[in-house]
C-alpha cells in the first residue's frame, strides 16, 4: 500500500507538537502536514508547515482547498485544538466551581474554541479524507465531555463544550456513512497531559496519571491502528477504553 498524508491542526500545542514528531519519524507516511497560527521557531526537516488562524472560517477553507487541489488523500487528521482556560482581554476565564460562576464570556470562549472550531475544521477536512483507504478524523476531546459519565458537576463550560463536541462527531458519522464511507470518526481523551492547558490543575492529578505528551501520543497512534470505520464514531480513552457519550 502506498504512504499517504497526516494533517494535525493545532500543531504548536504540547500534544500537537508530540504528534508531529511521532508521525515524522513513524515513515509511514508520504507527508506529514502541521498547522499553527504561529510557526515553529525550529521546524522538523520534511514535514510541512502551515500558518492558519484557525478563528478564521475563510483560512481554513483556503488551506483545504490548496491541498485537496494537490490531488492527494490524507488517511489521518488529528485536531488538537482547545482550552481549559485562557484570557479575553481583562476577563480570566477558567472552569466554573458552582452555577454562580457562570457568565456569557467564558461559555463564549469555551464552546468557541471547544466546540466550533473543530466544527469548522470538520466541515472542510472531509474532502481531504476522501478515497479509497480507510481514513481517521481524531478530535482532542475529554472525559468529563460525557453526559452519562459526570457525577461530580463543576467546570459547566468546559464540560458542555466538549459534549458538544461529541455530539458533532457523533451527528456527522452518520452523515459520512453516506457520502464518505472510508472514514472514521474518533473522540479522544488523551488523559491529563503535562501541557499548558493542565498546569493550574497539575496539583491535584494523583500519582501516575499525569502523562507525556509523547506517551498519550503513542497510544493514540497505536489505538487507532485496531479501529474500523464500520464501528464508527468513537469515544475512546488513552487506554483504548469506550467511554459513554
Amino acid at each position: 500500500m502506498s504512504k499517504t498524508n497526516a494533517l494535525v491542526i493545532g500543531a504548536s500545542g504540547g500534544i500537537g507538537a508530540a504528534l508531529v514528531n511521532q508521525l515524522q519519524h513513524s515513515n509511514v507516511y508520504h507527508q506529514v502536514h502541521a498547522v499553527s497560527r504561529n510557526l515553529p521557531s525550529e521546524p522538523l526537516t520534511h514535514v510541512c508547515y502551515h500558518q492558519v488562524d484557525s478563528e478564521d472560517d475563510h483560512n481554513i477553507f483556503e488551506l483545504c482547498q490548496q491541498l485537496n487541489s494537490q490531488g492527494i488523500q490524507f488517511t489521518l487528521v488529528v485536531c488538537c485544538t482547545g482550552a481549559l482556560h485562557g484570557q479575553i482581554g481583562e476577563h480570566l476565564v477558567k472552569p466554573e466551581k458552582r452555577m454562580e460562576d457562570l457568565d456569557s464570556k467564558s461559555l463564549d470562549f469555551y464552546f468557541s474554541t471547544n466546540a466550533i472550531t473543530p466544527a469548522i475544521w470538520l466541515k472542510n477536512v472531509e474532502t481531504l479524507l476522501k478515497g479509497k483507504q480507510a481514513a481517521k478524523l481524531v478530535f482532542l476531546s475529554a472525559r468529563v465531555g460525557s453526559i452519562h459519565d459526570n457525577k461530580l458537576g463543576g467546570w459547566y463550560g468546559y464540560r458542555a463544550s466538549k459534549a458538544a463536541l461529541n455530539m458533532l462527531i457523533k451527528t456527522a458519522q452518520v452523515e459520512l456513512k453516506r457520502r464518505a464511507k472510508n472514514v472514521a470518526l474518533v473522540s479522544y481523551h488523551p488523559g491529563t497531559v503535562d501541557t499548558n492547558l493542565s498546569k493550574p490543575f497539575q496539583s491535584n492529578v494523583p500519582q501516575g496519571k499525569l502523562f507525556t505528551a509523547d506517551f498519550t501520543v503513542s497510544q493514540l497512534l497505536n489505538i487507532l491502528l485496531d479501529l474500523t470505520t464500520e464501528d464508527a464514531p468513537y469515544y475512546l480513552d488513552w487506554q483504548g477504553k469506550t467511554i459513554s457519550w
